[in-house]
């Protein structure tokens, strides 16, 4: 059961933050006993009882338990209402309007209308759905005014207040809507929109809310940085002594950062009283103190300093003298102690004594011995660094020396230890060098490294290979004397079988692989048994590659490639092949009866005949073989034929380079000869063969129709008389539609006969190589268009699968010229192309560490799009899934002199990284967002201030507030201590907008359930009523007999 109050808009206020706080506070603090809570009932009839008197404690006044439902009533006056039409009053828009609001929010509203036709509003629900459910309601069933409040702009931000929760609170809090200028806006006005009284009630808020901050201050003091020290004191104890003095926040900027101004912010008296304070201090040490100049070599500075100056500070809680330290990248040794004239001395015999603290000693070792002397995962030099932890011990590679820096007594004793291991190596260690070609190093690393770690733990040796980027041949082999020998002697053994090696290229035509390897391989295995240190490779059939590689022993490899050469020639000799027309009708005869004359002539020629299936209508049968082999069977076939019909064959000679134009598109001219002349057969020799004898084959009659129709298509071709060489058969006579009369002076009608024989096509070769033939033809034959409509000839070029180094090009003679000059030009070009391209194809593999590979990519690939662009180089990156020897290579190509130039540029970038250290500094969270600034924009800029990396934790990590920061040693603490320095800055805002929002929402108070003072069970002797008893809280209707009397009185029933 629920308690329904009603509440007026002017309680309103006071419900929304509960209970006035004084009241509250006495309510929650008040614990009633137990005979308030629960008083005794009246005794009937009880004597001495007045009648106007109350007969117990139930008559006095009981707390108000709070309700979890609320209702709210509010009216709307006639001339605010936005729909007045009240003859539809519970059916129009009003009504619309509020079912739509109760769907919204889960309130329940009611609506009257009184008698000065206003409109009374009943809100019944939750607290968040009535103070949501009264928003839409003036919104939409009340007129709307507005107004506009000015306060000043930096009061703007408390006013929205952290993610804009103060300005959602205040809307709801008095039905209106506020617009706030956006932060570029120079207007400091803010607008309220809603009814006159939730807009004088948002308006009496807002200027709360601003006036609570003008009683905030903020100074900025510009103060000579030689006198920060004295205002911040050792160890900053004097500005936080002065800050919760005053209650005023100060900020002293660090003395990495080129600043003079210290900012003071708090209440304006505190800040008032601060400023004072600090410029007092300023004053009596700019009267008080002096200065003296010291000259400190430069590499003891750091001692001074101590680690994040300490040891400065040490020197001014002791003596109250700043000493002042060029910057580190500074050449200047010169140090300034300033403060009182009787303190400085004692200052600077403390700066002297810190100076000297330190000692540096050089002890002498090979420089090859140094990773035998720090040991196996640093164990030798871990156990002088535990023993003696003040020490610094410091190998530099390539030098014969090893440093030692710390206190004068520990260095000593550490230099004994290392003098005694160098002395104990010398001893039992020895190395040796030797020369090996760089081509064999990975040879002699072998297969993940198989071959060098059998070497390493055969002969308990350390070989250093160096990498490919070092372009040097010296290898170098560590260990135990005789371990050394014998591994050397071993490496130069492999080195001495790796040079007799060969590695030979045979091309065989891709169609012949499968033969060669035979089927499962048969045929290549015995090659291989034949050759076992012989390695035979064939490329992979997708490749379309006609190279097969030898690789073996010199003599072997020799070997094998002859008795391969040999295999390969014999396949290509038994795979010539010609075809013969034989007439459809005669294929019958010459397969025989149960194909006995094919068989024997397949036999005896040991040739492959192949004929067309029945249904067919080709009437060609294939010879597969040796040359001679198929032109035997070919006679043998042909005569055949010339048995069973009267067949007669003639040859005629025909110029080769008009056989295309006679054959016609797809044989179109010929196939109409031989079908207008009773299907003789015209055979044409092969493209290439350089022959001009062309066959006709046929009954004799329709032969010799055939020859004079193609000696007179060939005429019209040539466009002129014929000369042809032919067999007696072969009759020809000049028409006279081919013959040209000249008539007029002699030397008119030669001239004439010139002009005229000049446009008579002509063909001419050009020696153009094969490899350059598709870049002349271009995308699409493009570029070999373009050559013929430009100079108006015909350009032919051979099928590619012939490899011919000759371009055909016809037409005039003049055109034919011009053609031949601009097709040498492309020519020139192509092939300084190819030599550009020779040029630039230098590659460059260089060894890095996969942790800077994204580093060099750069975001987004910012850094490598630059590299490439700045040497005009092409740089490849490993791909994820790389076996681990090669996950670390990047490979350079380009230009030679660019290619040298962007491995440099790459090994500068790393060799930064390497120097770089990454610290990290816990930031309390909240401040995160505010350092980080919109879009990251405040972030970059201080990066880039610091030439630093900073990363923030992700969301949800184990450590919210550990932020790193990666950089140059120096650069790293000046960040740091700017990070910390804007942190502190930063907690000041955010416990101020906390406090303030704590102020404005009320605290939550946990339910401690019903508690009261002096219950009966609380008393000696007695104890609580157990619940589950019948005795205690027995069953209505059964008697039970009383066991004893208890503090809860006698039974009654």
């Amino acid at each position: 059961m629920s308690s329904v109050a009603v509440l007026t808009p002017e309680s309103f206020a006071e419900h929304r933050s509960g209970l006035k706080d004084q009241e509250i506070t006495e309510d929650e603090a008040y614990i009633p006993t137990y005979l308030e809570a629960f008083p005794p009932l009246p005794e009937k009839g009880a004597p001495g009882e007045k009648a106007g008197e109350p007969a117990s404690v139930w008559g006095s006044k009981i707390r108000p338990i709070k309700a979890s439902v609320i209702t709210q009533v509010f009216h709307v006056p006639l001339e605010e209402r936005r729909y007045k039409d009240n003859s539809q009053f519970g059916e129009g828009e009003e009504a619309k309007v509020c079912l739509d609001i109760m769907q919204r929010t889960g309130a329940h509203i009611e609506l009257s209308l009184a008698k000065d036709q206003g409109l009374s509003i009943m809100v019944t629900g939750k607290l968040d759905s009535v103070m949501k459910a009264r928003k839409e309601i003036v919104a939409r069933l009340q007129t709307q005014a507005s107004a506009t409040v000015a306060i000043p702009k930096e009061h703007h931000r408390f006013v929205i207040g952290k993610n804009g929760e103060k300005l959602q609170e205040l809307e709801l809090k008095t039905a209106t809507k506020i617009a706030i200028p956006r932060p570029d806006d120079p207007s400091a006005n803010i607008r309220i929109t809603g009814t006159k009284e939730g807009i004088e009630k948002a308006r009496h808020e807002i200027l709360l809310i601003s006036a609570e901050q003008d009683k905030r201050a903020v100074e900025r003091l510009s103060l000579e940085k030689a006198f920060h020290p004295f205002i911040a004191g050792a160890y900053n104890r004097l500005v936080q002594e002065l800050s919760q003095e005053t209650g005023a926040r100060i900020s002293i900027p660090p003395p990495s950062l080129p600043k003079d101004e210290i900012v003071i912010t708090g209440e304006k008296e505190a800040v008032a009283l601060a400023l004072n304070r600090i410029r007092a201090i300023y004053e009596d040490k700019k009267r008080k103190t002096t200065t003296i100049s010291v000259e400190v070599k430069k590499s003891q500075h750091k001692y001074i300093i101590g680690p994040k100056g300490n040891t400065l500070q040490e020197i001014l809680e002791a003596t109250g003298v700043s000493v002042e330290m060029p910057p580190l990248d500074s050449s200047s040794e010169t140090i300034i102690l300033r403060g009182e004239p009787d303190k400085l001395g004692p200052a600077l015999t403390q700066v002297y004594a810190k100076a000297k603290s330190v000692m540096v000693v050089e002890v002498t070792a090979p420089a090859w011995l140094h990773r035998f002397i720090i040991g196996k995962k640093g164990q030798n030099i871990g156990r002088i660094t535990q023993q003696l932890p003040r020490v610094h011990i410091e190998f530099t590679d390539g030098e014969e020396r090893i440093s030692l820096e710390g206190p004068t007594e520990e260095v000593e004793q550490a230099q004994v230890q290392i003098q005694e291991i160098i002395k104990d190596l010398l001893v039992r260690m020895d190395y040796t060098e030797v020369i090996i070609d760089q081509r064999f190093h990975r040879h002699l690393i072998g297969k993940n490294g198989a071959n060098i770690n059998r070497i390493k733990e055969q002969y308990k040796v350390s070989v250093r290979i160096p990498q490919d980027s070092e372009r040097s041949g010296l290898v170098r082999i560590e260990g135990d004397p005789k371990g050394v020998q014998l591994a050397r002697r071993e490496l130069i053994e492999m080195v001495q079988r790796m040079e007799n090696e060969r590695t030979k290229d045979l091309i065989v035509e891709q169609k012949f692989h499968r033969t060669i390897i035979g089927q499962k391989g048969e045929k290549i295995k015995e090659v291989r048994d034949k050759f076992p240190e012989v390695i035979i490779n064939f490329p992979d059939p997708s490749q379309k590659s006609d190279i097969v590689q030898l690789r073996g022993p010199k003599n072997e490899v020799e070997k094998c490639a002859k008795f391969l050469q040999k295999i390969i020639a014999d396949l290509i000799e038994n795979s010539f092949s010609l075809s013969v027309p034989i007439f459809k009708q005669f294929h019958k005869n010459i397969i025989g009866k149960g194909g006995a004359n094919i068989k024997k002539i397949r036999e005896e020629t040991n040739t492959k005949i192949d004929l067309p299936t029945e249904n067919s209508n080709s009437e060609m049968i294939i010879i597969t073989g040796k040359k001679t082999n198929c032109e035997a069977a070919r006679e043998r076939i042909l005569a055949i034929q010339r048995e069973l019909a009267n067949i007669k064959e003639t040859e005629v000679t025909i110029p080769a380079k008009l056989h295309n134009s006679l054959i016609g598109s797809k044989g179109c001219l010929v196939r109409s000869i031989m079908e207008d002349c009773g299907g003789v057969h015209i055979h044409f020799p092969s493209e290439g063969s350089g022959s001009d004898k062309v066959t006709i084959r046929g009954p004799a009659g329709e032969v010799e129709k055939a020859k004079k129709q193609l000696l007179q298509l060939a005429e019209e071709k040539v466009g002129g008389r014929l000369e042809l060489e032919e067999y007696p058969e072969a009759e020809f006579a000049p028409r006279k539609c081919d013959i040209i009369t000249i008539c007029g002076r002699a030397e008119k009608c030669e001239l004439a006969k010139v002009a005229l024989l000049a446009l008579v096509p002509i063909t001419e070769d050009v020696e153009v190589s094969y490899e350059l033939h598709r870049y002349i033809i271009g995308q699409k034959g493009s570029g070999i268009r373009k050559m013929m409509e430009e100079y108006e000839v015909n350009i032919w070029v051979p099928q590619p699968e012939k490899q011919l180094d000759v371009i055909k090009v016809t037409g005039l003679v003049a055109n034919v010229e011009r053609a031949k000059q601009g097709l040498l030009e492309r020519v020139k070009e192509l092939q300084a192309e190819q030599e550009d391209r020779a040029l630039r194809s230098f590659k460059v593999t260089m060894s890095v560490d996969p942790k800077f590979h994204p580093k060099i990519i750069g975001r987004k690939g910012a850094v490598i799009s630059q590299i490439r662009k700045d040497y005009d180089v092409s740089i490849q990156f490993p791909d994820k899934g790389e076996e681990q020897q090669v996950c670390d290579l990047i490979v350079i190509s380009g230009y030679e002199r660019n290619v040298e130039e962007a491995r440099q540029a790459i090994q500068q970038l790393v060799s930064e990284w390497q120097e770089m250290v990454s610290q990290d500094v816990h930031l309390d969270p909240r401040t995160h967002a505010r350092i980080i600034g919109a879009r990251g924009k405040a972030i970059r800029k201080l990066m880039e201030e610091f030439k630093v990396d900073i990363r923030f934790p992700q969301p949800g990590a184990d450590e919210p507030d550990k932020v790193t920061v990666t950089g140059l040693p120096d650069t790293v603490d000046n960040a740091i201590d700017h990070l910390l320095n804007l942190e502190e800055e930063y907690l000041l805002s955010v416990t101020e907008t906390e406090t303030l929002a704590a102020y404005m929402k009320p605290p939550s108070r946990p339910a401690k359930g019903f508690v009261v003072r002096d219950a009966p069970w609380n008393a000696s002797g007695n104890k609580a009523p157990d619940m589950s008893s019948a005795e205690d809280f027995p069953t209505f209707g059964t008697g039970v007999a009383p066991k004893q009397a208890s503090a809860w009185g006698p039974k009654k029933f």
